[in-house]
């Protein structure tokens, strides 16, 4: 029987050989990866040979099972990812087959011209069976995740311990300038809030804003691996050193996108709550005086035109004394109806200003399409047909928006021209 004294090194190697589930030699500088070994699982996720670049994105970023792969944006790292200065080790998930799989990979420099010797062995499937039901009791626990993770110091200009959580828990290997990582970073970021994250991550805002211990945060978009953009919250925290020229910070991405998206909507839908007349669900008299001063800025800004109509039911008080107020209510609810079905496909404020009156401002018509709008409303109404009252008509006041008007003057053109409507005979559109 061999003892461990009789156990040779080519033996050792091998026994290696013949248990490991991949041997791979790579060439970063050429491009190029061969492998010399491919059991198990490699034998889908690794070809016998093909580019460094493509390997290192198959095993760093090997999340589908249908072939998809990260957005270009991030693809920029990658290059940064596949250089090792010393022998590397790190635990990778693989997903095949829709099975995941944990596989150890430890990284070895051949010599100083980049080239790597990649020994991948997959993890024993009850091992990831406990991995994975530990990191599903620890996310259900935790109520903020980070989804990235770095440390980085101004002094020197580098970046440490980074950590992409999509991807795996432990460190990347990823050699990359602070200066370099936040001009790369911004384009992962929407257009119009790329001066927000320069100037709140810039080196001499971060000297300036931060003593030691100190921490900030702010909320942006970031696109992720999917390319998908979703609400994050930047955190910046400043190592606490007794060293005042000691300029090192931690830098951490949490996932508020659930969070962000519910707290909109129930902002949104307060905004209509407050904005909203609660009888005939348009706009109510606060919201429209909104939208008079909204136009009168896009006015001075575009030099676009606007107009506004100031509608009001003829003889209404006949309507609630003959038929009751109830019925006056659904009378006003069917018009506001009328009114948006109207004015569908126009740029058109709608809104009850009080009583049987209304006000509807329209974006972008001059005094002619503002009449005919205006004509074309008041014909509408008169042809629907309501419950109970059968029909009913209604007076317009009309007025163009002026260079260097006011809502006040404005209104009250409008206001003087329903006048006019009304007492010449009713049913009818006035402009002043």
């Amino acid at each position: 029987m061999q003892t461990i004294n009789d156990f040779t090194f080519d033996q050792a190697l091998e026994y290696y050989g013949n248990s490991v589930s991949a041997l791979v030699i790579a060439d970063e500088k050429a491009d190029t990866y061969r492998a010399l070994v491919r059991r198990g699982v490699f034998q889908d996720v690794l070809s016998e040979s093909g580019t460094y670049t493509e390997m290192v994105h198959r095993l760093w970023f090997h999340r589908y099972d249908d072939g998809r792969k990260i957005t270009d944006t991030y693809n920029v790292f990658i290059p940064n990812m596949s250089k090792f200065n010393g022998k590397y080790s790190k635990r990778i998930k693989l997903l095949v087959d829709d099975i995941p799989h944990s596989v150890q990979m430890s990284i070895l420099p051949v010599d100083d011209s980049g080239r790597y010797l990649f020994l991948l062995d997959e993890l024993d499937a009850s091992l990831h069976e406990e991995e994975a039901e530990t990191e599903n009791k620890v996310s259900s626990i935790q109520n903020n995740i980070y989804v990235f993770t770095m440390a980085f110091d101004l002094t020197s200009d580098t970046t440490s311990s980074v950590a992409l959580t999509e991807i795996s828990d432990e460190p990347l290997n990823y050699q990359l300038k602070y200066s370099e990582w936040r001009n790369t970073i911004v384009n992962m970021i929407p257009e119009d809030e790329q001066k927000l994250f320069l100037k709140r991550s810039d080196p001499d805002y971060l000297r300036s804003h931060f003593k030691p211990g100190d921490v900030d945060s702010f909320d942006i978009q970031m696109v992720n691996l999917d390319g998908i953009y979703q609400w994050v919250k930047l955190i910046f925290s400043r190592m606490d050193t007794t060293n005042e020229n000691d300029y090192r910070f931690v830098y951490m991405v949490q996932n508020i996108h659930e969070a962000t998206i519910s707290m909109k909507a129930t902002l949104k839908h307060y905004e209509e709550l407050a904005s909203t007349d609660t009888l005939t669900a348009v706009f109510n008299h606060g919201r429209i005086e909104t939208e008079l001063r909204n136009a009168i800025e896009q006015h001075k800004k575009d030099n676009l035109p606007a107009g506004l109509m100031i509608l009001d039911i003829d003889h209404f008080k006949t309507v609630n004394d003959r038929y009751g107020h109830a019925v006056g209510d659904k009378t006003l609810s069917h018009l506001a109806e009328v009114v948006k079905n109207a004015l569908a496909g126009k740029n058109a404020a709608v809104g009850r200003w009080g009583g049987e009156e209304f006000a509807v401002v329209i974006y972008s018509e001059d005094k002619d399409s503002l009449m005919n709008t205006a004509e074309m409303l008041r014909s509408s109404i008169e042809a629907a047909s309501f419950d109970v009252v059968g029909s009913i008509t209604c007076s317009i006041g009309a007025a163009e928006l002026c260079t260097d008007d006011l809502p006040e003057p404005w209104f009250a053109r409008a206001d003087k021209a329903l006048y006019t409507a009304k007492s010449t005979g009713r049913n009818k559109v006035c402009y002043e």
